[in-house]
């Protein structure tokens, strides 16, 4: 018996399936300081500990992407290891904040699978929830992943497809306990612009463009121990019609909200992810460019949240905000539509 795991297919998943992901990893500021240099992001919610104590935390929160990435990670080696593409989340919640010295480890359920047409992939969709060294729920979400099958021939007998909320519920958000917005320093955060400021259907093009190489983006998938084949091995990616090896959906999501900086300054703490799309896949040198729009808003009590759709382009600036035509097609620069909430804090 071979001592080696070649990882999941297709058809070695089954409905209701629980797969335990190896390896807890313990976060660090070393891996808040190599986020920092891979993507830039600057709220300052998670830059500095005495901006957050005045905000009522204990200490500056890592940014949630880095724990959604960290969870994401442990996931890939019994999900997504032999995936062609990762299609899409829904229904990501975030449950408490995680900090510097937090251990996290991650299990998911299988609750949907659909073979594909051509029988030799199929989609895998799993719910994974992330947890602390004290057993608390910190993230969930669910995400969908086409997957080869290692004999195209083999039978599927249990299939189905989940239906997921086309949105997470302002009731059901989570607002990290003791977080208090009443004395926010609005000059220190960068901008003044409060809950109150923003309107539905208001677009903001975030300006700035960022570059990704080949080495950022394989040292930013590591970090996070993804071990996709296919962004590591260009021995089997250059069997592919690109040639090139895919760029983790993750680095694009944190490149283009660090890039939402600059109109979104107030808007760093993600509370949710109602749905995401990775529209076209992306390749090293290529530079990312973003927009966002208002799509609702939430009075949460003590602060407000912003529903905030973010799309992200590939090598074309945003000021004319690239979407889909009438007939739903998305323009070809086009290579995220992300769906989330954020908290906002109110004028007060």
């Amino acid at each position: 018996m071979s001592k080696t795991d070649p990882g999941h297919f297709f058809e070695d998943f089954r409905l209701g399936q629980r797969l335990v992901h190896a390896t807890p990893r313990t976060i660090t500021t070393g891996d808040v300081a190599l986020y920092t240099a891979l993507y830039g992001p600057r709220f300052s919610l998670f830059s500095s500990d005495e901006f957050a104590r005045a905000c009522g935390l204990m200490s500056a929160p890592v940014d949630p992407l880095i724990a959604f990435h960290v969870v994401f990670g442990k996931t890939v080696p019994d999900v997504s290891l032999n995936a062609v593409a990762n299609l899409g989340y829904a229904e990501g919640r975030f449950l408490a904040p995680v900090f510097p010295g937090d251990t996290l480890s991650a299990v998911s359920d299988v609750i949907g699978l659909k073979e594909n047409s051509n029988r030799k992939t199929g989609v895998v969709y799993v719910r994974t929830t992330g947890t602390n060294q004290r057993g608390e729920a910190v993230l969930s979400y669910v995400r969908w992943v086409m997957v080869r099958k290692r004999d195209p021939g083999a039978e599927i007998t249990e299939q189905a497809v989940p239906t997921l909320s086309a949105a997470v519920a302002p009731a059901d958000l989570t607002v990290p306990e003791g977080l208090d917005f009443s004395n926010y320093d609005w000059p220190l955060a960068g901008a003044p612009h409060a809950f109150e400021d923003y309107v539905v259907g208001e677009r903001i093009d975030h300006v700035d463009g960022m570059a990704v190489e080949e080495a950022e983006h394989q040292m930013a998938t590591r970090l996070w121990q993804n071990t996709a084949k296919v962004h590591f091995n260009q021995f089997e990616r250059a069997k592919d019609p690109s040639g090139k090896r895919l760029i983790y959906g993750g680095v694009v999501i944190s490149t283009a909200k660090a890039l939402s900086y600059n109109g979104l300054q107030n808007a760093g703490l993600i509370l949710a992810i109602n749905g995401g799309r990775h529209v076209a896949p992306f390749f090293a040198g290529g530079t990312v460019f973003a927009w966002s729009e208002v799509l609702d808003k939430a009075d949460l009590g003590g602060v407000g949240a912003l529903r905030l759709r973010l799309v992200a382009t590939r090598d074309r600036p945003c000021d004319d905000f690239p979407d889909k035509d009438g007939e739903g097609t998305y323009n070809p620069a086009v290579i995220l539509d992300f769906d989330y909430w954020a908290a906002v804090p109110k004028r007060g």
